[in-house]
């Protein structure tokens, strides 16, 4: 990974971020992030060769071979946002992820509800947004996991996958962070100049969620089981099956050919 050209590209091109290090190894880029959100009023990207302790959604473990993925953090600072839009954040980042993809690799990205980033119907990168509390000002730190040259034999899970397994077009870690900050940037700079009206955003991630007109099935917290077509993601962000409107829950597609497991 070219570190040096990460923080020229952001000092040049990507106002939105103060800082960007790169480290070899830590236990986890957003944990780092919110202790820093604690003592600092500035905006961050941290990427880690290495992250021994990485969590996905519902603390679940996300782990990777050293430099076989990217392991990034980013502290953003919504300054004004009403707090009823802020769940919106991870999946702009969704969008913001899949464009970067598809421009960078030449690879098929899709989204599945919340903010999985599929490939095929499996799974090559996950979202992780956290409020960093505590902190001087409004302060979100959004972590990216994304499977790069990870073998098959590497695979954390059977239903996932990586750049190399997709056929890439590039596995250059650093074009593809780039790519990623740019698209996040472009994204988040134009929902903040629009007074965090999400009407765009919606639009964007409906574009791009292939939950949207499948057969799911659906575990909700405290362990009802829903099965249904995934008509819409409403104006909050919500999964609507049936008569129904979901803010949490683990989804599996069901479709004929594969079958995509929740993470």
């Amino acid at each position: 990974m070219d570190a040096a050209r990460l923080r020229a590209a952001v000092a040049g091109s990507l106002p939105l971020f103060d800082t960007v290090d790169v480290v070899d190894s830590t236990g986890s880029t957003n944990a780092d992030l919110i202790a820093r959100a604690a003592h600092t009023e500035s905006t961050a990207v941290l990427v880690a060769e290495e992250q021994l302790a990485g969590r996905g959604r519902h603390a679940r473990a996300w782990v990777s071979p050293p430099r076989a993925q990217i392991s990034l953090s980013m502290l953003v600072r919504p300054n004004g946002i009403d707090p009823a839009v802020l769940g919106w954040l991870p999946l702009l980042t969704g969008v913001a992820v899949v464009d970067a993809l598809r421009g960078a690799a030449g690879v098929d990205a899709e989204l599945k509800w919340p903010n999985d980033v599929l490939i095929g119907g499996r799974k090559v990168a996950g979202i992780l947004a956290e409020v960093a509390a505590g902190a001087p000002n409004p302060a979100v730190v959004i972590g990216v996991g994304v499977n790069v040259t990870l073998s098959a034999a590497e695979l954390p899970v059977p239903h996932a996958i990586s750049l190399l397994l997709a056929g890439a077009s590039t596995l250059d870690r650093t074009e593809l962070i780039l790519s990623l900050l740019t698209e996040f940037d472009r994204r988040f700079t134009a929902w903040r100049d629009a007074d965090w009206a999400v009407s765009e955003v919606v639009a964007a991630y409906r574009e791009r969620c292939a939950t949207l007109g499948a057969e799911v099935r659906a575990e909700l917290p405290g362990g009802e089981v829903l099965t249904g077509v995934a008509s819409d993601v409403d104006e909050h962000g919500r999964l609507v099956i049936g008569d129904r409107a979901l803010s949490a829950g683990d989804v599996t597609h069901l479709r004929a050919g594969y079958r995509v497991e929740g993470a």
